[in-house]
């Protein structure tokens, strides 16, 4: 094998334009197709980081009525609705891809926000648990965190994004000022962002409404302060961290699951029997009109991206047409090369070669002649990606494994364009090749 791969580089070297010329259409097949696959990951991962955020791996479930959210700011609680309890949050953060799971309350108020006589229009006041900030993803930029004394102590405190921060405050350092909520003093103890930021792309009305809690002012307080600016029961919603992007929507759809079998149906008739005193709330039926869902972004993500796969599929059939193209330019060279060496061919099986010998020998020449062509098309297709890029700003993600697949896939075309030459030497008449002139 050592020895034909040899006598293949030398026969290929010494027919060097030639054999550039049979590669060419490998190269440029295999290049269109690394462009085209680098391209195409490219936007799906900028769409999932556009829908989901980098690296945050949050899911927010919610109590939706029907199709709608429901917000609950009436102080109305849903019949068969109850608070989520802490044991309830600790099964939640076991279940399979939830890393991590909080409990916080969230209701946008307008005009109801003040820094001495600077209001702050359409803040987002957040409730959250201990364990909120860093389930979101959310680290001190400046000040500190919420401690648990803050919790059991009731203690007024509130912590800024730095639009709020921005908007209340201007020039000012927010750090030990006093903002009201609901004509409650709140001292600021520090400004917060996301761990990892993303710029968010929204061009049409649904990512707006998707966007927008991300996009507003937001303010966040101890879930433990609610009742004190707001004086009525609140539905919660909660916020679970997956191990990873691609497990959010397991975490998400296991937690509502998990959360729907404690929903209630309401009795539908008058004297229907009521629920047994002490009676596990995870036995009854779920409420037909109130459930818990998860708002799946991944799923989102997936759905764009699905948008534009049938016209990837053209794009690659269209770009596979030219290996076909070099593929049969492999056979026909191939072909010539088995007539310019009758004579040799004839020479060998004379003095013994087998077929499976001369069979090999081709073949080797055309596997590698495809193979050569193959990773001369890679690194074309990486270079064509990069000037893409550059030129049109769409962002590009090199496959290694596309990158493996198209060398291991002009292998095969060597295999099966080279098949007939190599059987055609193989076959040969010694003595009527030893005459041919």
């Amino acid at each position: 094998m050592i020895e034909n791969i040899r006598l293949s580089f030398q026969g290929i070297w010494s027919h060097k334009m030639r054999s550039f010329l049979t590669m060419l259409g490998i190269i440029i097949g295999i290049a269109a197709i690394i462009a085209i696959v680098s391209t195409i990951q490219g936007t799906n991962e900028q769409i999932k980081e556009n829908l989901i955020g980098s690296g945050n791996n949050t899911v927010d479930i919610k109590l939706y009525q029907g199709e709608w959210e429901f917000s609950g700011d009436g102080g109305e609680m849903p019949t068969g609705v109850t608070a989520i309890s802490q044991k309830q949050l600790e099964e939640i953060e076991k279940l399979e891809g939830v890393e991590s799971a909080s409990l916080y309350i969230k209701t946008q108020d307008y005009n109801s926000v003040f820094y001495k006589n600077t209001s702050l229009t359409g803040a987002t006041i957040i409730g959250g648990d201990f364990k909120y900030l860093d389930t979101a993803g959310f680290v001190v930029k400046s000040g500190r965190g919420f401690v648990e004394e803050d919790y059991t102590q009731y203690r007024k405190v509130a912590i800024l994004d730095e639009d709020a921060a921005n908007g209340l405050f201007q020039t000012e350092k927010p750090l030990g000022k006093t903002i009201e909520i609901k004509g409650e003093p709140f001292i600021v103890i520090g400004i917060i962002g996301k761990q990892k930021e993303t710029d968010l792309v929204i061009d049409s009305y649904q990512d707006y409404y998707t966007y927008m809690g991300e996009s507003s002012s937001n303010i966040y307080i101890p879930d433990a302060d609610w009742p004190i600016i707001y004086q009525y029961d609140q539905v919660q919603n909660v916020l679970v961290k997956a191990h990873s992007t691609d497990e959010m929507s397991t975490a998400g759809q296991n937690t509502a699951d998990y959360l729907n079998q404690f929903i209630k149906k309401p009795a539908q008739e008058e004297g229907s029997s009521e629920m047994e005193e002490g009676e596990d709330q995870g036995e009854g039926e779920e409420n037909e009109n109130f459930k818990y869902k998860a708002d799946n972004l991944l799923e989102q993500a997936k759905q764009l991206q699905e948008l534009s796969a049938s016209t990837n599929q053209l794009l690659i059939w269209v770009a596979s047409i030219s290996l076909l193209v070099g593929g049969i330019g492999v056979m026909n060279i191939m072909l010539v090369s088995v007539t310019e060496r009758t004579r040799e061919i004839g020479l060998k099986k004379a003095i013994g070669a087998r077929k499976g010998r001369i069979l090999a020998q081709f073949l080797t020449e055309s596997v590698v002649l495809t193979s050569f062509g193959g990773l001369l098309g890679v690194i074309g297709g990486v270079g064509l990606a990069k000037v893409i890029a550059n030129i049109s700003s769409t962002p590009v993600s090199i496959s290694v494994p596309a990158s493996v697949i198209a060398v291991l896939f002009s292998m095969v075309i060597g295999v099966v364009f080279g098949l007939l030459p190599s059987y055609k030497a193989a076959n040969l008449n010694p003595i009527e090749a030893l005459r041919h002139e």
